[in-house]
């Protein structure tokens, strides 16, 4: 099952047929532990709506606070201490990786969030610039994760690798993230062979692409959840971005006018244009 945000309000998306909401509050909706439940039971007693309600999608956030995790994959880890061996910084990434507390991050708030097909940004002050596509969390406040979307946390590397203490400019600007097309609700987590793939295109051409399954990630989605919660309370939920195992080589970086498309099995595609 699939909830959508659009500009006409929210709509869900079940065996591919459409189900309308009016005038409902994204951040009620959404932040609820029984999501799945509650879903199932409004489409029970609707009709199905046209599919072209899903032509005007928007972010699937409301005031929901973004959070996000590193060096939760391997590849990850060695891309971290590539970029920062010359300001020696290799060997913080290394201990994260294996120690018991994760690096999370606050990542954005939700005016810096954009949606499928908007524009995610570059800094100007920055000379290497990734995309990274992460399975992303959707909690509730009471900490359970009741769906999951598709993020992209745009990064300079060349900011972070400058100077670990740097990562909240590497990583915090605006139209730094998107997110979306929808939250794909579901009553079992996700499969371990859940696949996500990165393909990147610069005027038609595929210059980058990428995959990797999540059970390569290693740290599980609820250890995650537990430490962005600690001693933090979320009165509407939070977005989780779980970290990236897709890093193109150092010798690549994003330009004006790139295609950014993430996808993840069951979720969809997340489609972007950078600025």
């Amino acid at each position: 099952m699939k909830i959508y945000k659009t500009k006409a309000g929210i709509v869900i998306e079940q065996d591919n047929q459409f189900f309308s909401l009016k005038n409902e509050s994204w951040d009620e909706f959404i932040n609820d532990d029984q999501l799945f439940q509650k879903a199932r039971q409004i489409i029970s007693t609707q009709s199905p709506v046209e599919n072209n309600a899903i032509n005007s999608v928007l972010a699937p956030i409301g005031s929901q606070e973004v959070w996000a995790c590193g060096v939760t994959y391997l590849r990850s880890k060695l891309g971290r201490q590539e970029e920062s061996k010359d300001a020696g910084g290799g060997d913080f990434y290394a201990r994260v990786y294996e120690a018991e507390r994760p690096e999370v991050f606050f990542k954005s708030t939700p005016h810096r969030v954009v949606g499928p097909n908007e524009k995610v940004r570059i800094r100007k002050d920055s000379t290497w610039d990734v995309p990274e596509p992460e399975l992303t969390l959707v909690v509730t406040s009471s900490g359970k994760i009741i769906g999951y979307t598709i993020g992209n946390d745009m990064s300079s590397r060349s900011i972070e690798g400058e100077n670990p203490l740097y990562l909240p400019q590497a990583k915090t600007y605006d139209a730094c993230a998107a997110i979306g097309p929808c939250v794909y609700v579901t009553e079992q987590p996700l499969d371990k062979n859940t696949n996500i793939h990165l393909e990147i295109n610069r005027h038609a051409i595929k210059v980058f692409e990428g995959n990797i399954t999540i059970s390569q990630m290693k740290r599980i989605p609820e250890e995650l959840v537990s430490f962005v919660f600690r001693e933090c309370t979320f009165p509407h939920g939070c977005l989780i971005m779980t970290g990236t195992g897709i890093v193109p080589e150092h010798d690549f970086t994003l330009q004006p006018g790139d295609e950014i498309k993430i996808a993840i099995d069951n979720i969809g595609e997340l489609v972007n244009v950078v600025a």
